[in-house]
């Protein structure tokens, strides 16, 4: 255990610097019709690839949104995908009749355990459930019930029977809550200016908002709070409201979603930042990479296998997220009968398979002087560090048990396979140095990892090769990196 990480707009509490893998869950009424129209363009999507704010502002990204969890919202935009499926298959069905499905019939027999099993086979540190979603319906018997929907909230607690589970395997617990609320504010969302008025402007919801937000603190003490949607009702007390939190949760974390603009600049706090799909670091701020195992955040039936990242291509993110101080925050979206998808779990379980075996690579470290390097034939590695050890892990498997490194270790270093007895041969090579593998590396492995002792031994031998891009990224001269289709 590491002290805490000081950053310049929060404080990081040491568990969650050495946690580094996490669970978000998207699950609620919106999982029962489980449809999103599928973007399966194989180069670069200009609304799903593009800049976040032209994607907001424009009409055909909310009317061919690939996330599940805004079915209500584009069942109410003519024309839309969600909306003729909905016309094919329901009838005039109205949304609510899902979220009374919801209630009555999934949650009674849904079992937290399988969940939690899964999660701790994956390697998780912590969880971050979905307490609400954007329909407003609460998964916790709330003192503040909607004044607006009877019934409109689960009378189990699923938030506190999840938390309890989560917390059994040794994992820690954390809860989402999106600002939007349709039950105060009417669907649907189409443009910029229909998004920024999404959060209910009016003193009801406001009081409702913060009241609920501390009722979910004093009810589990959350080891975090992530909000959505980048702004909170008008007035809400978020200053008030990070202090009030830090006080009944010492260790606890505040994302920057609460107020996105007013937290980027600095003027209200936020304990660490949540970009999306990118492995590309902000400037001095703890960070945590949201990654979807597919393009929608909730259950989409439509997707198949194909649409799904591939297992190799998550670990490879997932440790270059680590490598650059990030954590790995992996979205799942269960079914609407309480299931976590195969295509789902297979994924979670090749990520737990390969951090039992380079787990020392990952949790714990932090980053070293350099990100990035190169093997002589070419394979991209990542390198992690703890006070006394450098990490190497190689994305991929060299052709032949000879490994050349682009490190230079003076004469007491010490090499390992992670997970494996023993001191490997080293030898000085022209670019660095070869390290002896035991025998050539199974080419099935999506990475594997090296432990360089002491770490002062170690030292990098810079090429001039940049290689600060993330992988699956082009680097432009004084452009932003591009993200290449998986």
């Amino acid at each position: 255990m590491t002290p805490n990480t000081e950053h310049s707009n929060g404080r990081v509490p040491a568990w969650f610097d050495d946690a580094k893998v996490g669970i978000l869950i998207h699950w609620g009424s919106a999982s029962m019709p489980a449809y999103a129209p599928v973007r399966r363009s194989r180069t670069l999507d200009p609304y799903f690839d593009g800049d976040l704010y032209e994607r907001v502002a424009s009409e055909a990204w909310w009317r061919t949104d690939p996330d599940a969890m805004m079915y209500q919202n584009a069942l109410h935009l003519p024309g839309s995908a969600v909306s003729r499926y909905h016309a094919e298959n329901y009838g005039d069905l109205p949304y609510e009749a899902f979220v009374e499905r919801f209630r009555d019939e999934t949650i009674p027999g849904w079992d937290p355990d399988p969940w939690t099993d899964l999660f701790a086979h994956a390697g998780a540190r912590y969880v971050i459930f979905g307490a609400k979603s954007e329909d407003g319906f609460l998964l916790w018997p709330s003192e503040h019930p909607n004044p607006y929907r009877e019934d409109w909230q689960s009378e189990r607690d699923v938030v506190g029977e999840l938390a309890a589970s989560v917390r059994g395997r040794n994992m820690r617990f954390g809860i989402y809550y999106p600002s939007w609320d349709f039950t105060f504010s009417d669907p649907p969302v189409s443009d910029l200016t229909s998004a920024m008025v999404a959060v209910p402007q009016e003193a009801d919801y406001r009081d409702q908002f913060a009241a609920q937000w501390r009722e979910l603190i004093l009810r589990y003490r959350p080891s975090a709070l992530w909000a959505d949607w980048g702004v909170s009702p008008p007035g809400t007390d978020l200053a008030g409201l990070y202090s009030w939190y830090h006080e009944q949760v010492a260790d606890g974390l505040f994302n920057d979603r609460f107020d996105l603009a007013e937290q980027t600049a600095g003027t209200l706090p936020a304990d660490f930042v949540t970009p999306e799909r990118t492995t590309v670091p902000p400037d001095d701020r703890k960070w945590e990479a949201l990654w979807g195992l597919s393009k929608s955040y909730c259950f989409n039936r439509q997707e198949t296998e194909a649409d799904h990242i591939a297992p190799t291509t998550l670990i490879h993110t997932m440790v270059d997220v680590i490598a650059r101080g990030g954590n790995m925050l992996i979205n799942v979206g269960p079914t609407g009968s309480g299931a976590i998808p195969w295509a789902q779990a297979q994924r979670l379980l090749a990520v737990g398979h390969w951090l039992r075996l380079n787990g020392a690579a990952i949790y714990g470290t932090r980053p070293w002087t350099t990100v990035a390097g190169l093997s002589d034939e070419g394979l991209q590695v990542r390198y992690t560090s703890t006070s006394d050890a450098v990490y190497a892990i190689v994305l991929g498997a060299p052709r032949t048990a000879a490994l050349g490194l682009d490190l230079r270790l003076d004469t007491q270093a010490e090499v390992r396979l992670v997970g494996r007895p023993g001191a490997l041969r080293t030898s000085r090579s022209p670019h660095g140095t070869v390290v002896e593998l035991p025998e050539p590396a199974d080419d099935q492995v999506p990475a594997f990892s090296l432990q360089i002792t002491p770490r002062s031994a170690v030292h990098h031998v810079n090429h001039v090769i940049d290689l600060s891009a993330a992988p699956g990224t082009a680097s432009l001269p004084n452009r932003q990196p591009i993200r290449t289709p998986p």
